[in-house]
Order: C-alpha cells, then sequence, then structure tokens
C-alpha cells in the first residue's frame, strides 16, 4: 500500500471508496506507517472522518482529541423508532449511500438474520462515524425486555444517551425501564419525540407524560410545526429559527433554516419567544452561573441573550442531570436528524466530563471494560472494548482481571456495525473492537498488566484509608462489571444425536460468553442439559441461532416457570454422619432450626449460636455454608431453589480428623431433613404487564386477564387508546402475545417485566403439585 492515493469526493458523486496513488509524500509516509486496511464490501460514500472534500491527517481520522468524542446510546420502548433514527443518523453522517428500513430488513445495526426476519433489535450494534468534525461512538440498543441485559451492558460504558419516544405514546412501560437503567449509570440524556408524523402525535401530551412518569424536567428546545399529517418542520426555540424540510425531496438532506420574521410569523414569533423566555428562565433556576448572567447583562431583555451562551448553560444542565433537553422530528419521514446530531455533540458530554473515580487509580495506564463478545466464524471471538484510559494496540499483551488470566490482542477494529476497518491504535475515550482475545468475558476488566492492576489497587486502598472506606469496596469499584438478572423461563435442549452433544455443548459455551443472562446447566437426575433464559423470545432466538450460526438442528423441550419455594414455620432437625475411609473415622453431629425471613432474600441468612460461633475455624465455617447453599438449591417440594429462609446453628460436635466435605455432607442432610418437617410455599414469578389497545376491545382483554389470575392496578386513558396495568402469573402469561392478536384483530401490544416473587394460593398450589406428579 506505498502508492496510495486517497480521492474523497463527494458521496453524492461516488459509488464506493477508491485508493489509488497517493499525491502527497507526507501522507504516504504516515500510510506505510499506519496500514489502514479499509474494507471495501460496503459503498462507503467517504472514509470515517473524511466530509466532501476535505481529506484530514490520518491520526485525525483514527485518533481524534478526546473533547470530539462522543460515546452515545440509542434507547426506547420497542417500536419507538430506534433502529430507523440511527439508520437516518448514519445516511447524514455520509456513512451509507441508501436510506435502509427495519421493514424491508436492510438496516445496518440490524445485522442478524433473526432481526431482520423480526424487525427487532436483539443484540445492540456499534457504529462509529463522523459529525461536522465529532467523532460519535453510536450503540443502537434493544427495546424489548427479554434483551434487558443487552441494554445494561452497553449503558456501562456511556457517555450520554438519546432516549426516543413515540410521540403518541409518550412514556412506555420498557421506556421506564430503560431510564432507570440510565438513572443507576447517571448517564446524561436528551430526548427526541420520534414519529411526529403520526396520526395521534402529540408533542404536549408526550413532554407531560416525560414530566410525570418519569420525574425529569424537560427543557424544550425545539417545537413541531403541525402535528401528524401536517407535521413538516421543527422551530429551533433557542435561535429562533424555523427549519422546513422540502416535500419533493426523498432522503429528508433538503432543508431550509430560515429565521422567524415579523412580517411573515407574527403569531409563531410570538410563541417562539414566550417558550424561549420560558427556557431560559428554566435554565436559570438550575445553573446559578447562568442565573447570574441573565439577572446582570439581560434582565432588561432576553432577546439579546446570544443563543451560544444559552447552549453553553443547557449544556451544563444536562451534563449535571437536572433537566433533559427535548427535541422532537419523524425519523421514518426524514425530518429532524440533523438538528438531533448536532445536539448530540452539543449537549452530551465527552469522555472527559464524565467522572469516574477509578481512573484516578490508574495513572495513565490502560485501563478498559470488554462490554460485549461477538462470534465471528472466520476471527474468532471479537471484543467490545470501552477504553477509559491509556492506548491499545495490536499484538499487546493485555491482563484480564476478572480471569485472572494474560491475553494478547492480534488486531484491532473500528466497529462499523457488521463491517470493520482495521486500524493501528486507539486512545481513552474511544470504543474498540479487538480480535485474539478468547477467554475474556463480557463484562471483564482490562488492564495492560498484573503489576498495573496491583498498583492501581494500593493506590484505591490509600485512597480508601484516607476516606475510611474499607478496601472491598475500592476493589469493587475497580472491577465495575454489569449485573445479571436471574433467569425466569427454562427448557431442555436435546441435540439430534448423542454424537452431536460435544458440538452442542461448544455452541452453548460460545453463546454464554456472548450473553451471560442465558445460562446452562445439566439435570442431575436426568442428564439433560437445561436452558434458563429472560423470557420465550429470548429462548427461542437462541434456539433459532445454535439452528443457523452452528448448523445444529436441536429439540426445545416445554417451556417451563422457573418457581422458587419457601418454609412457612420454624422447625429443628438433628442428624449425625459417622463414616470410617480408610484408618479415619469422620464423625460429625449437627443440631439446625430454620424458619421463615419477612423480607426477601435468595442466598440462606445463616447465624450460629454463641457456643458454636467461638471455636468455629474458617475452613470449618466455609464447609457448613457451602453445605447449607447446596441443600437450598433444591427445595422438598418440586426441586426448585428455596429462598426467604434464615438458618440458625445451635450445635456442633466434630471429631478431630474429620474433612471438610464429610462435614459440608452432614449439614446438607440436616437442612433437607428440617425443610421436609416444615410447611412448605410455593412461590411464583409475578410479572408486571401493561397492555395498550383501543376502547372497543378493552372488555375482552378485562376478561381474559380475569381468568389469569390477573390482578389490574389501573386502567389508564392515553389519547384514544386504553392502557391496562396490573400483575399476572408468569405461568398464565405463557403464549400471550398470540391470545392478545386474536381478541384485538391484531391491533393491541403489551409489555411485560418481573415484578416478584409470591406465594401461591393452597388451590392453585395443590393443582401444580399433582401436575408435576403425573396425577392430572
Amino acid at each position: 500500500m506505498s502508492n496510495l492515493r486517497i480521492f474523497a469526493m463527494n458521496h453524492k458523486k461516488i459509488s464506493s471508496l477508491h485508493i489509488n496513488n497517493m499525491c502527497s509524500s507526507k501522507i504516504r509516509a504516515s500510510l506505510k506507517r499506519l496500514r489502514l486496511h479499509v474494507l471495501l464490501g460496503r459503498n462507503y460514500s467517504s472514509l470515517p472522518g473524511l466530509i466532501g472534500n476535505d481529506i484530514k491527517s490520518l491520526h485525525s481520522i483514527i485518533n481524534p482529541p478526546i473533547a470530539k468524542i462522543r460515546n452515545i446510546g440509542i434507547m426506547a420502548h420497542i417500536d419507538a423508532g430506534k433502529t430507523t433514527t440511527t439508520e437516518r443518523i448514519l445516511y447524514y453522517s455520509g456513512y451509507t449511500r441508501s436510506l435502509g428500513d427495519v421493514d424491508d430488513g436492510d438496516t445496518v445495526t440490524d445485522f442478524m438474520a433473526q432481526e431482520r426476519e423480526r424487525g427487532i433489535t436483539i443484540q445492540s450494534a456499534a457504529v462509529t462515524f463522523d459529525w461536522k468534525g465529532y467523532r460519535i461512538n453510536l450503540i443502537d440498543t434493544p427495546g424489548h425486555v427479554d434483551f434487558t441485559l443487552e441494554v445494561e451492558r452497553c449503558l456501562r460504558v456511556l457517555d450520554g444517551a438519546v432516549a426516543v419516544f413515540d410521540a403518541s405514546a409518550g412514556v412506555e412501560a420498557q421506556t421506564l425501564t430503560v431510564w432507570r437503567q440510565a438513572d443507576k449509570h447517571k448517564i446524561p440524556r436528551i430526548c427526541f419525540l420520534n414519529k411526529m408524523d403520526k396520526i395521534g402525535a402529540s408533542f404536549n401530551y408526550a413532554v407531560e407524560s416525560i414530566r410525570e412518569k418519569l420525574k425529569a424536567k424537560p427543557l424544550l428546545l425545539q417545537l413541531p410545526i403541525g402535528e401528524g399529517k401536517t407535521f413538516k418542520g421543527v422551530v429551533d426555540v433557542v435561535s429562533k429559527e424555523k427549519l422546513l424540510w422540502n416535500p419533493n425531496s426523498d432522503d429528508g438532506k433538503d432543508f431550509e433554516r430560515k429565521p422567524l420574521l415579523e412580517m411573515s410569523d407574527p403569531e409563531l414569533l410570538k410563541e417562539i419567544t414566550e417558550a424561549r423566555n420560558a427556557l431560559i428562565e428554566q435554565v436559570a433556576d438550575l445553573d446559578d452561573e447562568f442565573a447570574d448572567l441573565v439577572l446582570g447583562e439581560f434582565s432588561e431583555n432576553f432577546d439579546l441573550l446570544p443563543a451560544e451562551k444559552l447552549q453553553t448553560a443547557v449544556h451544563r444542565v444536562t451534563l449535571a442531570q437536572t433537566a433533559v433537553p427535548v427535541l422532537c422530528g419523524s425519523a421514518l419521514k426524514n425530518k429532524g436528524v440533523q438538528p438531533l446530531l448536532d445536539a448530540i455533540t452539543m449537549y452530551l458530554p465527552s469522555p472527559e466530563e464524565r467522572n469516574y473515580e477509578f481512573l484516578q487509580w490508574y495513572k495513565g495506564d490502560l485501563c478498559a471494560l470488554a462490554f460485549k463478545v461477538l462470534h465471528d466464524k472466520q476471527r474468532g471471538p471479537l471484543v467490545f472494548m470501552r477504553i477509559y484510559s491509556g492506548m491499545i494496540k495490536p499484538q499487546l499483551a493485555i491482563h484480564n482481571i476478572n480471569g485472572n488470566c494474560t491475553e494478547r490482542i492480534s488486531r484491532l477494529l473500528l466497529p462499523f456495525a457488521d463491517h470493520h476497518v482495521e486500524i493501528p491504535s486507539l486512545t481513552a475515550g474511544n470504543i474498540a473492537l479487538t480480535v485474539g482475545l478468547k477467554h475474556t468475558a463480557t463484562g471483564d476488566t482490562i488492564v495492560s498488566s498484573k503489576s498495573s492492576a496491583l498498583a492501581a489497587c494500593r493506590r484505591a486502598e490509600r485512597e480508601g484509608e484516607k476516606k475510611h472506606r474499607q478496601n472491598s469496596e475500592a476493589e469493587r469499584l475497580l472491577l465495575a462489571g454489569v449485573e445479571i438478572p436471574e433467569p425466569v423461563f427454562f427448557c431442555t435442549i436435546e441435540p439430534p444425536s448423542m454424537a452431536k452433544q460435544p458440538d452442542l455443548d461448544h455452541a452453548l459455551k460460545c453463546l454464554q460468553r456472548e450473553d451471560p443472562s442465558l445460562k446452562v446447566k445439566l439435570d442431575p437426575d436426568s442428564g439433560q442439559t437445561i436452558l434458563c433464559g429472560m423470557g420465550e423470545l429470548h429462548i427461542e432466538i437462541i434456539h433459532d441461532r445454535i439452528k443457523r450460526e452452528y448448523g445444529l438442528e436441536t429439540y426445545l423441550g416445554p417451556l417451563q416457570v422457573a418457581y422458587r419455594e419457601t418454609i412457612l414455620n420454624s422447625v429443628r432437625a438433628t442428624d449425625t454422619l459417622d463414616r470410617t475411609l480408610g484408618d479415619r473415622r469422620h464423625l460429625v453431629t449437627v443440631e439446625l432450626e430454620a424458619k421463615s425471613l419477612e423480607t426477601s432474600s435468595l442466598l440462606p441468612v445463616i447465624e450460629y449460636a454463641a457456643s458454636v460461633a467461638e471455636d468455629l475455624s474458617q475452613a470449618s465455617r466455609e464447609a457448613i455454608e457451602n453445605g447449607l447453599h447446596s441443600a437450598c438449591l433444591q427445595g422438598p417440594l418440586l426441586g426448585f431453589p428455596i429462598q426467604d429462609v434464615a438458618i440458625t446453628l445451635h450445635s456442633l460436635v466434630i471429631h478431630p480428623g474429620t474433612s471438610t466435605t464429610m462435614i459440608s455432607a452432614c449439614v446438607s442432610r440436616c437442612l433437607q431433613k428440617a425443610l421436609k418437617k416444615a410447611d412448605k410455599q410455593i412461590l411464583e414469578p409475578l410479572m408486571n404487564l401493561e397492555v395498550t389497545m383501543t376502547r372497543d376491545y378493552l372488555s375482552p382483554v378485562l376478561a381474559d386477564l380475569a381468568q389469569r389470575r390477573g390482578n389490574i392496578q389501573e386502567i389508564q386513558t392515553r389519547q384514544d387508546n386504553k392502557v391496562i396495568i396490573g400483575f399476572v402469573p408468569l405461568a398464565e402469561i405463557m403464549g400471550y402475545s398470540t391470545v392478545l392478536r386474536t381478541l384485538t384483530s391484531g391491533s393491541a401490544t403489551f409489555a411485560l417485566e418481573l415484578s416478584n416473587y409470591q406465594a401461591m394460593n393452597p388451590q392453585d398450589q395443590s393443582t401444580l403439585l399433582s401436575q408435576r406428579s403425573g396425577l392430572s
């Protein structure tokens, strides 16, 4: 590649990226040094970083200044238009040459076969592109509740987010979930009210629902011109300009920005002036620096306040998360996306504006988080990484703290959804794609070496001592990963023949590295492989992927609900284990008490009587806890895990020379004996359910939910629709989507989310027990 020339032309004139002879010797030398490989499989309108005819230095293309980087995610309820918005963003930034459509199955970020068939996003895809000199790493996340972990995993590495809303529906069930996740990770957000062209779209209703349901303060930076079929553009409140899209333009690139004038738009100008004054007052209440400026220089006339000052103040308020800027548009009709891109660069933070506490301990050494693993047939595992500090290069040896192993990165890529560009290095603030890491899994912390990690740990401990913190907290901050929710569904999976079992095990191992919310375990009684997942769709997609990607025709057993068990009263039990193995006698006598807990706890709460705790060694204590935990994995009724139980150890006599394995076995057996004597209760998963339908279908849907043991909390009116909010046991909701479609002629939608586990009533419990024992 020594004699190369980059012809960067306007993307309207060029159909693919041509690399021929190089004109400048300086660029030739840098290109030789960098060996920039560009994949030519897709029609890139320009190399990332080349806008129009502007050829930049290659270093600024690959490693832009950190202040010019934006790591953002697009999050929303299912079907609010996240993927369509992403598609338009890529088109206007010059990355794609044609507008992809979810319905046609040709979008960039939904590249899995299942995503294109179903028109939903399952995995989050990372895309890198440039906009007006800014590098934007954008992640399109799923909105479906079964893939909540995908959203959680990506929010962990973002600096800012765009929350997309359906303007006709406002805040929906899954919007609340992703909003809470973003609150947990303290991510600044801007809101985009999409689908302003849809019949029933209401700007004011959507803004009010953000205020009421999300308890956020919306800052109206834009107002729509028309709603529904009459929607034709937006008004920029900050600069008092109207943006009108040319109705004859196919792709929405052609729009004009006009200042509002007293002559042509007197009523609109009056409305926008009032909105701008209200915005200035709102921002002044939240930002002291801006308040001083407004009260000092511009108290007489807000119109004189420059737009730049207001924009800077909105940026500060967004960073502080005291309010959220609101914009509007229609991604499908190509309106309002360019101003959204401007708002992303203007109001969302760069990596250096986010305060990550653990960075001070690394002192510029490499610190990165692996937030996603994909399996590529040619290249093996591809690991997405967010670099917090330091630099990554190919052939670099890195240390994985979670796995406590050292690996080598063979190649480094920039992610363009399913197409990748090879690069020579990447600095802090960027999102990279690495090849060659065989053992790294989702949520692992990556550092340059073991000594670097130990040095960071020592600094964290010193800092902790100054602030009177415990070391464990310093460690937890050091290895911040992703919380994995408990699965609620399980079913058996079998290969077509026993010869294919190793292939199935390999496929499941790869899929587990990609998706930690998928759990795989072996049934000790039948020897069957059991899949545990987040929902019907989740398990269905896994089954489909095993077939497509690994060529295995597997058989799934019937879906079953993951119940739990508990006890209702207090019981005592005593057990003695006396075995002689070889010339050693193992003798343990245990007396313990099990009782129910008032509060919910997945693991047993273990207490020791004062006489036992005094002379108990650490090894014996660990053996006891292992035995108790293993006994709680299988309850006495149906073999489901036991929860909400407190166990007190009243006496423990151990013969000298008894092994810890025997102590565990005796304690475990004694607890099982106690649990069998107790009054037992089955707990079933209870789901939050939200069903949206037109008024005509309210009665049949309510009647159906009553048959499903549903508990209706409230019925809301959302414009012309009715929304039922309530709780339904998971066992009753299997296959509900098909029934709901039939009842409402395909017009209703529903969203589910695990609420908690609750006790079954005696009648339902006895029915379940007789079903399981084969008596009914």
